[in-house]
């Protein structure tokens, strides 16, 4: 059957665009056949627990879902009773791109903290960790951070320690929004743990289908004490896959070998190589640091429009367009994708 679309085409509006990486499709595919225990009692599942220790420590406990908001409101939910409360970044995914989902499905409050670069900071937490006993104001319990944010950025593991070593001093969890962890991890060169377990995360959101996965984030608890009833809100919040090894296998081929780390450098390789060209481009301002795998610019209006019609990407905030690369963009994409904005910028001065 030949594929509805242009598979030469790549676009640069999220890396969830990308398909699937070769070495998972082959993992789904040799866990296929027979029979196995559904609803995770099975050998992929097994072996993925495995996977997940190996890059989080013993004590880490995975469990798949279908998508990264459900990874962000069960996390959530298990960590906070119904009157506590989460703080975050204001541009953090939770707050900005999640349909309401932590407040409508988990129940959860979200204190929002403005920041410049979708960092926080101890000094920026204080704004909202307060009100401590007060019954009329709801408790804060956790403090949501997003590695890369949603602007970018990348903390780093002495930021995350620090971040950990203030909210724990205030009798508050840690939790860690992973959806580009491991884009995080490759651009520091550092283990995964060393920007979670090592530096005091209580749980994170791990990512998988920005990566090359077909489907499938997971909630990892860290710190046993921190998360309490994930199994039971795994199936209330109905993300209890019952052919998990589909799901597990996944992570399996991502983990056990060098693939995430791949893939997670040849995105933030390509971004940096795009941020580059563009940059180069009269007219064209590249309005952040290139840190991983995004790209912030700003031009007129007019070129955006245009260009658009033969790479999607998407607008951002106070004027700037945000582009994307994912595992599988090549250099070829890139200088593509260059070259077409300077023919539509040259268009405009002429």
């Amino acid at each position: 059957m030949n594929p509805r679309h242009d598979p030469r085409l790549k676009a640069f509006a999220s890396d969830n665009y990308a398909g699937v990486h070769p070495e998972i499709l082959q993992a789904i595919v040799s866990a296929n056949g027979g029979h196995q225990t559904a609803y995770g009692d099975d050998v992929y599942t097994e072996a993925m627990q495995e996977v997940f220790q190996r890059h989080f420590g013993e004590q880490a406990r995975a469990w798949p879902v279908f998508n990264g908001t459900a990874a962000n409101v069960v996390s959530l939910r298990s960590m906070t009773a119904q009157w506590e409360a989460v703080i975050c970044a204001e541009s953090a995914h939770i707050n900005t791109d999640e349909g309401g989902a932590p407040e409508v499905a988990g129940g959860i409050k979200l204190l929002t903290v403005p920041t410049p670069d979708g960092k926080l900071t101890p000094e920026l937490i204080d704004r909202q960790a307060w009100g401590f006993g007060d019954v009329h104001r709801a408790q804060p319990k956790v403090v949501s951070i997003s590695n890369t944010t949603e602007l970018g950025t990348v903390y780093t593991a002495e930021e995350i320690a620090a971040i950990c070593a203030h909210a724990h001093d205030l009798g508050l969890l840690v939790h860690l929004d992973g959806s580009r962890l491991t884009n995080a991890a490759a651009a520091l060169d550092v283990p995964m743990r060393a920007l979670t377990t090592d530096a005091g995360v209580d749980a994170l959101s791990f990512g998988g289908t920005k990566i090359g996965l077909m489907y499938g984030e997971a909630v990892v608890v860290l710190n046993p004490d921190a998360a309490t009833g994930v199994e039971y809100l795994r199936k209330t919040f109905m993300q209890l896959s019952s052919k998990m090894r589909f799901v597990s296998a996944q992570f399996e081929a991502l983990l056990a070998g060098d693939l995430w780390l791949r893939n997670a450098r040849r995105a933030n390789e390509m971004a940096r190589r795009l941020a580059e060209a563009v940059g180069r481009v009269p007219g064209v301002r590249v309005a952040r640091t290139v840190e991983a795998n995004a790209v912030f610019a700003v031009l007129p209006e007019d070129v955006a429009a245009r260009l658009r019609k033969r790479f999607r990407f998407y607008d951002w905030t106070d004027g700037e367009v945000r582009w994307m690369c994912a595992f599988d963009t090549t250099e070829e994409d890139v200088d593509a994708f260059a070259a077409a904005l300077a023919e539509e910028m040259a268009d405009t001065r002429r």
